[in-house]
């Protein structure tokens, strides 16, 4: 098989919906992997669903970084569910496949 024939593992950022989604990861104050359209929506969803920081928090370039898709892919499939278990391949592939933009991974010290 070739690597662009599995859905997960394809080069094209572009996913059900016809959006484009980039990946982005933030350091501080959590750590989290987040799907989003931009930089700006990426800040956006941080903002709600990790730290509720002041919504005119300015993200300086060295608090957040676009990542390439193949990185968050590896970063989201190693990551594990609240019971300690590695995610299944489904699960993985309709997350990391969503056309919304939404928080992947987060520091686990927020639950």
């Amino acid at each position: 098989m070739n690597h662009t024939d599995n859905p997960i593992i394809s080069d094209i950022q572009t996913i059900e919906g016809g959006r484009t989604m980039k990946f982005y990861e933030i350091n501080d104050p959590y750590y989290a992997l987040i799907k989003a359209t931009d930089k700006e929506e990426a800040e956006k969803v941080y903002i709600k669903g990790v730290a509720e920081i002041d919504d005119y928090h300015n993200f300086q370039d060295e608090e957040i970084r676009e990542v390439e898709r193949d990185y968050a892919l590896i970063k989201f499939s190693q990551s594990r569910r609240e019971d300690g278990e590695l995610a299944s391949y489904t699960y993985i592939s309709e997350n990391f496949n969503n056309p919304e933009s939404e928080v992947l991974i987060w520091d686990g010290h927020l639950q």
